[in-house]
């Protein structure tokens, strides 16, 4: 269980700020001398000022916990010190060794608001095993970034009375003003596993928004004074590849490749409020893969980031384009994926041709600037260049590279102002992408992308009720040719014929767009909602380096909730939610519209359930014929459900699955089922499976377009998919600071394709009067070359024709990560990546013969080993 699950009802719900704040003093003595071991023997321990009387605030709010907690908090010059007993029976404590960030078991920390803006906070977390957690919560701990790693120290002990931790902050790591006393917020935690109770030294209620502003208030320390952070890790890099050796392809005939790279990280303190990350030729081997997929649809598909680098921090960074939690909350004005991304052009090749494709885009060097000002200034600024990338080709009489990416500068800038203690902020963000173009062959990207928005927030009657709004602008420089691809797209498709509230013009060389939200709530109390208006206009382009899947939309959507905190029955809490929708283009008329009730329980033996229902109404694509006309598509049902056994026990399981069934017979249809294990043989390891298995049905699933008597002919088939992956996951620590991990996924996706047919009235009212199957007489197959000829006219020459579209696709991914923090700051990893590929052309699923077939394929492995060294403070 990481961090995030421990306290995510800490975080994402909501508290009342009625609360009586509680004061804490912490105090000093000459020569500390404090030694962190998690004994509290020295004389400075024994004459501090010790506090307990915690509340407390899961599952049975206000009332005293099942075992009591106490603290003390001492300073010097360069740290602060924490100790903290946790009383308990020794043999009840549940000491689970895990990594750093994903700490499991019983808990206890302290959360610092050092700004004292009563929005931020910073979070120090120890496990009863040693095992340290860290974060930062923003916006009132709405916003959570547990990829912050500062500098600190913690150890634990186990007494007769329960167990100890006992931490050291250095000051180089919290940021706060200079004056003669500090006065900073401050919140204790204590979280005992097997019973699933968090307890606060603060006390809070869940029902009322906000979080930091909920802390008591920490006073005593004096004479301190702000501290700049000043780190700076080289690192190096040895790299061995193995992979089956291919004679005529001259970047494979040995099967092996070796290298050796080597770059720099460093953080640095600009001011006591603003830090500078700063990366030169970064390697991130030892990132996890993303997991394998099969997109039929014009959606990109969004991937996380995983990338140390541009994860810390980046809640700062964050323009959300939606309110919320759902399938809209990956828009964003960015969306740091586009920056080393892999190149974007790939070469044409002759006959006998072999190319050395990169798989992404160096990135030269970045710097980043965080943080916020005593005046309530939050900042956030990224600079990044990329690489110029090139291909290698070679083959008979050739020996040539060609452009695949040009040399490309990001920048991205966050400002912040709060006003009205936190209650009220007012935000902007500009990005900038200018790409400098010398190939014509490159001529299709833009030459620059510029976009830029202004967001406010407000919060009023103790934060309950709440408005969010703010509106934004795209603007994209380039070729002719580059402008009318971006008209062209499939979230836009300026070429459609029944679009006649845009035009589509091959002159230009720039296009802009807008968009906006806005959005009124409540989120107080147990009865909670949202009323949320946006748009996008048809011109709006951020995904240079924003990330927005569709466009020319004008969407209403309301949501309302109600909350259990409290046990009633066989539940230890509960929560119910209703969404509704409706989604216009900028033409006026209706995309669909529809509802989702979901909801969402513990049960008080610890388990836990989910479920939600589905309902669309008939709706109308613009994309679904990939330029053609706009398309109606069927309206469709769908039921979600999960459970999922007690996660305190060795051996846990659940699962989670559903249906999608469209309200035409036999139009669409979905099946899917993923089923969970975990196992914990000794609390140091943890081993993890997921089988998840998939079949789908679709009548009209897009497959090419074609020339036909001065028009085009949009080509569909029905198709069956079957998927099927394994995600397995193997965590072994050998300490809190030494950690093993495995993660490997087979992957088989199949596409079977039958009922050929061609769109003939996109719009009709009847599924069978919108498009004409090919007869017997018009196919035909030819198996040599995987081709389906097709002769409307039913005689032997061929009007059109197109490749068989079946796919057998089938992946194995893995990773082996040692990873050993032997100082702080300071890292040495081993790495072994694994992955085999198979592609045929046919959709036929078998499992046995598929995943013998996968893995008779030759794997392609890397092995490498990454050494960096932490120099400063």
């Amino acid at each position: 269980m990481k961090i995030a699950s421990v306290f995510l009802l800490l975080f994402l719900t909501q508290f009342i700020s009625a609360q009586e704040k509680r004061t804490y003093n912490a105090s000093t003595a000459d020569n500390l001398n404090i030694t962190i071991n998690g004994i509290f023997d020295e004389t400075a321990w024994q004459n501090a000022n010790w506090e307990d009387n915690f509340i407390q605030h899961e599952p049975n709010e206000g009332e005293p916990p099942t075992k009591q907690t106490e603290y003390a908090i001492l300073y010097d010059a360069n740290n602060l010190y924490v100790a903290i007993r946790s009383f308990d029976n020794p043999d009840s404590i549940s000491m689970r060794m895990s990594r750093r960030d994903e700490t499991d078991g019983d808990l206890a920390g302290l959360y610092i608001d050092s700004y004292f803006d009563k929005r931020t906070s910073f979070a120090f977390v120890v496990s009863a095993a040693g095992v340290r957690s860290d974060m930062v919560n923003t916006n009132d701990g709405d916003n959570e970034d547990n990829t912050w790693d500062p500098i600190w120290y913690a150890k634990t002990s186990v007494t007769k009375n329960g167990w100890n931790a006992e931490m050291r902050i250095p000051l180089t790591q919290l940021r706060f003003e200079e004056s003669e006393e500090q006065v900073w917020g401050l919140n204790v935690l204590r979280y005992i596993f097997r019973e699933d109770e968090l307890s606060s030294w603060q006390p809070m209620k869940r029902e009322a928004a906000g979080f930091t502003s909920q802390f008591g208030i920490l006073r005593g320390i004096k004479n301190i004074k702000p501290q700049n952070s000043l780190n700076v890790t080289p690192y190096m890099v040895a790299r061995t590849e193995r992979f089956e050796k291919v004679p005529e392809n001259p970047f494979l005939e040995s099967g092996k490749s070796n290298g050796f790279d080597a770059g720099l990280d460093a953080k640095i303190g600009l001011t006591n409020y603003l830090t500078m990350d700063l990366t030169i030729n970064p390697d991130f081997g030892q990132v996890e893969a993303d997991p394998s997929q099969v997109n039929l649809s014009t959606y990109e598909t969004f991937f996380r980031e995983k990338r140390p680098f541009f994860i810390e921090g980046n809640n700062i960074l964050s323009y959300k384009l939606a309110f919320g939690d759902g399938d809209q909350s990956a828009n964003n004005l960015f969306y740091s994926r586009r920056i080393g991304r892999r190149p974007q052009y790939s070469p044409d090749l002759n006959e006998n041709e072999y190319a050395d494709n990169p798989d992404f885009t160096r990135i030269l060097g970045a710097a980043k600037i965080t943080g916020k000002t005593k005046n309530g200034w939050s900042i956030g600024v990224i600079e990044s260049v990329t690489a110029e990338e090139d291909v290698k080709i070679k083959g008979p009489g050739a020996d040539r590279k060609q452009a695949v990416e040009p040399l490309t500068n990001y920048f991205v800038g966050r400002v912040q102002k709060d006003f009205n203690e936190g209650n009220t902020y007012l935000g902007g963000m500009f990005t900038a992408v200018n790409r400098n173009i010398n190939d014509d062959h490159l001529d299709y990207l833009h030459k620059s992308a510029y976009t830029g928005g202004i967001d406010f927030v407000h919060r009023w009657h103790n934060k309950d009720w709440f408005v969010d709004a703010g509106v934004y602008f795209s603007r994209v420089e380039g070729s002719e040719e580059a402008i009318l691809n971006t008209q062209t797209s499939y979230s836009r498709t300026y070429q459609r014929p029944d679009a006649d509230y845009v035009t589509l013009d091959s002159a230009r060389t720039s296009l802009a767009g807008t968009g906006g939200k806005f959005t009124l709530g409540k989120t107080g109390g147990r009865f909670k909602f949202a009323g949320i208006f946006s748009w996008k206009s048809p011109g709006l382009e951020i995904n240079d380096i924003g990330y927005t899947p569709e466009v020319d939309e004008i969407v209403q959507a309301f949501w309302a909730g109600y909350r259990w905190y409290e046990p009633f029955s066989v539940f230890r809490s509960l929560g119910l939610n209703f969404n509704q929708w409706t989604n216009y283009d900028f033409g006026g008329e209706l995309m669909g519209a529809g509802g989702n009730i979901n909801g969402h329980a513990q049960f008080k033996n610890f388990w836990n359930a989910f479920s939600s229902i589905n309902v669309n109404g008939e709706q109308l694509s613009h994309s679904a014929l990939r330029g053609g006309p706009s398309m109606k598509l069927s309206g469709n049902h769908s039921f979600y459900a999960g459970l999922f056994s007690n996660p305190q026990k060795k051996f846990t399981y659940g699962a989670d699955g559903g249906m999608n069934w469209s309200n035409e017979k036999d139009f669409y249809s979905n099946k899917s089922v993923e089923i969970e294990f975990g196992y914990r043989p000794v609390k140091a390891m943890q081993i993890e499976i997921s089988p998840e298995y998939g079949v789908s049905k679709n009548k009209l699933q897009y497959i090419t377009q074609q020339d036909f008597q001065g028009g085009k002919r949009y080509i569909m088939g029905s198709i069956k998919r079957k998927t099927f992956s394994t995600s397995v996951r193997i965590n072994y620590n050998v300490t809190p600071d030494l950690t093993i991990q495995f993660w490997g996924q087979p992957f088989i996706a199949t596409g079977a394709y039958d009922d050929f047919k061609y769109i003939t009235n996109s719009l009709a009212n009847e599924l069978t009067d919108r498009y004409t199957l090919y007869s017997g007489n018009q196919i035909n197959y030819d198996a040599g070359n995987s081709v389906y000829n097709i002769s409307e006219s039913s005689n032997e020459t061929p009007d059109y024709s197109f490749d068989n579209p079946d796919f057998n696709v089938k992946e194995f991914l893995s990773n082996l990560v040692v990873r050993w923090e032997y100082r702080p700051g300071s890292m040495i990893y081993l790495v072994w990546s694994q992955n085999r590929g198979n592609y045929e052309n046919r959709g036929k699923f078998n499992f046995g013969d598929d995943i013998n077939t996968l893995f008779d394929e030759k794997p392609h492995n890397v092995f490498l080993v990454k050494f960096s060294y932490r120099i400063g403070r």
